[in-house]
């Protein structure tokens, strides 16, 4: 399908060929914070899951050596459970002499080793302790890495239906906003492993760069680096110093199911965020939403997006959209690709830290094909669902208002932060109440 179209429309046009590329009658993916299932489970299998979602793991359960929280949760938990939150995490580098980004040597334990290979730096340790009183190895950033950043916690409520988009449809919006805004606005997609299905990849939609295309990939890499759990995905501690639980950490229970597997599956059954309905029918909301689009804001927070056809198989064939997830249109504001909006923080994601050291080297060539060099810069555009709930805002949580974030936008962003500042100041003002309607 190709339109040819001006840059009001965009926003429209790209809804079009979305809608016209899936079932003819979508159905209105359910909203709410009500710790409700969306269908994919009964209720009642969705709390236990969100139970496990929520458990705080111990040293025997395996946590750490190097940490950030002991709980999903204490990630994502805002207004419940598998929202976004004010933690941050801390990543880190350098440039090499070919202007390549290469991740940090990290000494730990008075420098007896060094953590390499990961651009994240862990805030926790379990010791020094009671069993190893003489064991320091918490992670300090060296003067040699003077590439860093911090980046908010993501809001992962909806992300099933995230999961659910095809691939095709993310491709072909990149391409059409490309064509639409005479390449002032190519949205990148990222090919990237699918753990699960080793030698498969996948069209990146989760993270702020994009790195996973699975929820349950994504799961097993934040069980790792985050809590310091080992599991199936995910199978190398990061230090065997202080460890004394066996590997991997995340073993099966009497459902055949590990941790990760209820985490992905408590991801996938949240409702999508829900909108403020009395703001969102305002009067001054509805003009705001019609400027947001008229500004090209919409261009990049696409309104509405539409899940591939119930029985469709993703993630390397490891995973089948189920009915609640099938032909579904949900409304994220935002398009999951990777743009560069003039924040991005030059720190490459595409490392064996997210993929395992197994998966990470068999995808090697692939990988390099990806040109992830090219996305250092560039951020996945943030869904704007929700963000009224949230008080700091960008991937660095440095905006604390809209207007501020709104006005950071450079890059690829910059014609449409201008036409925002050229507007009358009621006009901006309708913008921003439309965004508090979110």
């Amino acid at each position: 399908m190709r339109l040819l179209i001006p840059m009001v429309l965009l926003s429209l046009s790209l809804s079009s060929l979305i809608l016209a590329s899936s079932a003819s009658h979508p159905t209105e993916a359910p909203t709410g914070f009500d710790n409700k299932s969306n269908g994919v489970a009964d209720d009642a299998t969705h709390q236990a899951d969100q139970t496990k979602f929520e458990e705080v793991e111990q040293l025997s359960d395996g946590l750490g050596p190097l940490y950030n929280a002991q709980s999903c949760r204490e990630c994502h938990q805002s207004p419940v459970s598998g929202g976004g939150s004010q933690v941050s995490e801390l990543r880190v580098g350098h440039e090499g002499p070919d202007r390549h980004f290469r991740n940090p040597d990290i000494p730990i334990a008075r420098g007896t080793e060094v953590i390499s290979g990961r651009s994240l730096v862990n805030d926790r340790a379990i010791c020094p302790n009671a069993a190893f009183p003489n064991n320091e190895i918490q992670e300090r950033v060296p003067q040699s890495e003077t590439i860093h950043t911090f980046r908010l916690s993501l809001n992962l409520l909806g992300d099933g239906f995230v999961e659910a988009v095809a691939d095709q449809t993310l491709i072909d919006l990149a391409a059409e906003q490309c064509k639409s805004s005479h390449r002032k606005i190519c949205g990148q997609v990222l090919q990237v492993p699918i753990v699960e299905a080793p030698g498969q990849m996948g069209a990146g939609r989760f993270g702020w760069k994009d790195q996973h295309a699975s929820l349950l990939s994504f799961a097993g890499d934040a069980y790792l680096n985050e809590m310091g759990i080992t599991n199936r995905l995910q199978p190398d501690e990061v230090t065997k110093i202080c460890n004394t639980a066996s590997e991997p950490n995340d073993t099966p229970g009497t459902d055949g199911l590990s941790d990760i597997d209820h985490f992905a599956r408590f991801i996938r059954a949240t409702k999508a965020p829900a909108r403020d309905s009395q703001l969102a029918s305002s009067e001054v909301a509805k003009k705001g939403e019609g400027l947001f689009d008229k500004t090209g804001c919409a261009t990049c927070h696409v309104a509405t997006l539409t899940t591939a056809a119930a029985g469709t198989k993703i993630n390397g064939g490891t995973f089948t959209i189920p009915d609640a997830l099938g032909s579904v249109t949900f409304h994220p504001y935002g398009d999951f690709l990777m743009h560069d909006v003039g924040t991005g923080d030059r720190i490459l994601q595409a490392t064996r830290e997210h993929y395992g050291k197994k998966v990470f080297e068999m995808m090697s060539e692939y990988i390099s094909k990806q040109d992830f060099e090219s996305s250092r810069n560039k951020i996945r555009t943030a869904p704007l669902w929700g963000v009224r709930l949230r008080p700091r805002l960008m991937h660095d949580g440095e905006s604390l208002t809209l207007r501020d974030a709104i006005m950071r936008h450079r890059g690829e962003a910059s014609h449409e932060r201008d036409r925002f500042e050229d507007l009358k100041k009621e006009d901006q003002e309708a913008i921003l109440e439309f965004l508090r309607s979110l």
